[in-house]
């Protein structure tokens, strides 16, 4: 191979079309764009024990080539799978697709944190630090169905094939067509068309999920039985308005801001009293009074703008100066910078129970959020350390976490929202079986779990459907599962999902 490089470096240069300099640098093009991809897997034997039953099964971290219709090869999309052995037909069981948000994030978070047969142990308020801790996990979904888990293209350790620019996979189409191809492809490797077969997406990742059901049935004819949604995103009109105008968002945040504000003691006596009562009285409010006062605008009457400063002040803990000078709107982030302002402490968006400390006070937003900063050390030593000498994959390349892949290509939602609530009903109106989980969480306030019931309220799926759709909630934020009784509540609820 090296002789091959000398003489085509000398073969340019010397009759003069390009330097020496541009000779070598396209020598390494073409050799890299001539470099055959193939698929790579290391299998190692394993075994775990789930409410008292002995699992014995194989694990594989592996790389999966997508290539396009000519052959040519697109990009590496990096797996890790766990299959139960000792199956009798091992092409009848189910098999779940796992993978996380961002977008930009590895699928690390659902593979520690709860469905995977390994999780990162953290102690009772959710914090670890190290050095960190890996225990076996009893509360998988390995008992109940077979477990993929996927990293999108430039995270994790997937990326695009040399001489191909990753940005055409960073966007909203792009991210599902390669995923779809990754789970047709796996599936028909593996011999797995006859099995059940299930996503489980957390944040954007239950935007792929919605977008890639449909696309599954659509394209590929690939009918799914179930979708697991943890703190969900189908409609992003329910949490942002980048430019102003959009009044939604300040509507469905608001009983997270009652639940944060009752975690951290800042409601009124009488709301503290009962956690579940406080939050049923702000969503009345919410969708009540609420609404109608910001549907008016300016022209609200001035004594009910009054009532609404006063009642937003108490069912949020901030004062009635400040929801005034917000105009009757405050966004999340301002939510978690204001909340505790005079403690000079922040709160959490993934989850605002988890406090904060930033150099100024007095600032608009915070300097971090504690409650990622808290838990991502733990998921990325333990899954480094884990993936090299548990699993068997080795190499230098950097194991994305998290990863900015923008700007992520929205033009599937030109000039509006992006919206996949529509992609769902009709694949669920195409498929009546298929069957949808949805967890969310009280503290969490980037997803917030009223803006998902809104959600699914407003899906216009047939009567006949709904029973089809299970909603559960946790007392704990968008990774619920790193708080122990949740990751018990939840793995119940997946597994009672799964039997149904």
């Amino acid at each position: 191979m090296k002789k091959c490089y000398v003489f085509l470096a000398l073969s340019y240069f010397c009759i003069g079309f390009l330097s020496a300099e541009e000779a070598k640098n396209e020598v390494k093009e073409k050799a890299a764009s001539a470099e055959i991809l193939v698929h790579k897997t290391v299998t190692t034997n394993h075994s775990v024990t789930i409410s008292g039953q002995l699992i014995d099964y194989k694990a594989s971290a592996g790389t999966m080539v997508l290539k396009d219709e000519s052959g040519k090869s697109k990009a590496e999309v990096f797996y890790v799978s766990y299959i139960k052995e000792n199956v009798k037909e091992n092409n009848k069981r189910p098999i779940t697709f796992c993978f996380n948000g961002g977008p930009g994030s590895s699928s690390i978070w659902l593979h520690m944190g709860i469905l995977g047969p390994e999780r990162v142990v953290f102690d009772a308020q959710g914090y670890s630090a190290p050095p960190y801790e890996m225990v076996k996990n009893d509360y998988s979904l390995l008992d109940m169905t077979d477990l993929v888990f996927i990293d999108p293209v430039s995270t994790g350790y997937s990326r695009a094939a040399a001489g191909e620019d990753a940005k055409q996979f960073h966007g909203v189409e792009e991210d599902v067509k390669s995923i779809a191809h990754f789970i047709r492809l796996f599936t028909t490797l593996n011999l797995r068309w006859d099995s059940p077969k299930y996503l489980a997406g957390e944040s954007y990742g239950t935007t792929r999920a919605a977008a890639l059901a449909g696309h599954l049935h659509d394209k590929h004819f690939l009918n799914l039985n179930g979708i697991m949604l943890i703190s969900s995103v189908l409609n992003f009109q329910t949490i942002s308005d980048p430019q102003g105008g959009n009044d939604l968002p300040y509507i469905v945040f608001l009983p997270s801001y009652t639940a944060a504000a009752w975690y951290h003691n800042k409601l009124d006596s009488e709301l503290q009293k009962d956690f579940h009562k406080a939050l049923e009285e702000a969503q009345t409010f919410a969708e009540t009074e609420y609404t109608l006062a910001l549907m008016q605008g300016n022209a609200l009457n001035p004594k009910k703008r009054q009532e609404i400063v006063l009642k937003l002040a108490r069912y949020t803990g901030l004062t009635p100066d400040y929801i005034e000078g917000a105009n009757l709107r405050v966004d999340n982030i301002r939510f978690a910078k204001e909340l505790l302002r005079k403690e000079h402490r922040t709160i959490g968006r993934f989850d605002s129970r988890y406090k904060g400390i930033d150099s100024d006070s007095n600032g608009s937003s915070f300097e971090y959020d504690p409650s990622l900063d808290s838990i991502a050390g733990a998921f990325t030593a333990t899954f480094n350390q884990y993936v090299r000498a548990g699993l068997k994959w080795e190499t230098d390349t950097e194991y994305q976490v998290l990863t900015s892949l923008g700007p992520w290509d929205y033009s599937k939602s030109p000039n509006q929202y992006l919206y996949v609530g529509e992609t769902l009903r009709s694949v669920m109106s195409k498929n009546p079986n298929l069957k949808v989980f949805v967890g969310s969480g009280y503290y969490d306030l980037a997803t917030p779990y009223f803006a998902t019931d809104y959600t699914f309220r407003h899906l216009g799926l047939d009567a006949s459907l709904l029973p089809n759709i299970t909603m559960k909630y946790y007392d704990g934020g968008h990774m619920m599962y790193v708080q122990y009784p949740e990751l018990v509540q939840l793995k119940r609820d997946l597994a009672e999902f799964l039997k149904k």
